[in-house]
């Protein structure tokens, strides 16, 4: 079985009602997947990759995010490091049956946004991540 990441989304946009708070939940579980420098802010807003998160002015938006864990430990640490960072557990650390090796938790951000760190198991990456440089 093969799998490819990278190619359908250009980007997420959340809409959340404290923005403080979103912050504050969003680098700890960053932090936990090895990622502590990765939030780059605005006035209104912050981002990280792909993901952009900004304060709502009439809605707050309601998804799935799934984060790539590189292993189980690392799944774990973000379990921890999101509910001690406001999140609600969703379902703690433990293999799933979506196919073999599938290792996630889930948590609930301030929003209410189901959020998922998952490690697939032994796997090989063909690179570590998409560059894309403007020409």
């Amino acid at each position: 079985m093969e799998f490819h990441r990278g190619r359908l989304f250009d980007h997420v946009h959340l809409r959340v009602s404290d923005l403080t708070a979103s912050k504050r939940f969003y680098r700890a579980v960053f932090a936990a997947l090895g990622w502590p420098d990765i939030v780059q802010e605005g006035p209104d807003f912050f981002y990280a990759d792909e993901l952009v998160v900004e304060a709502a002015g009439e809605y707050v938006s309601r998804v799935h995010l799934a984060f790539q864990a590189p292993d189980e430990a690392t799944v774990q640490a973000f379990y921890q490091a999101a509910l001690a960072a406001g999140g609600l557990d969703n379902g703690p650390p433990g293999e799933r049956a979506y196919h073999p090796g599938y290792y996630a938790a889930f948590v609930l951000d301030p929003d209410g946004n189901n959020i998922e760190a998952v490690c697939h198991g032994p796997h090989h990456r063909s690179a570590p991540s998409v560059v894309i440089r403007p020409e």
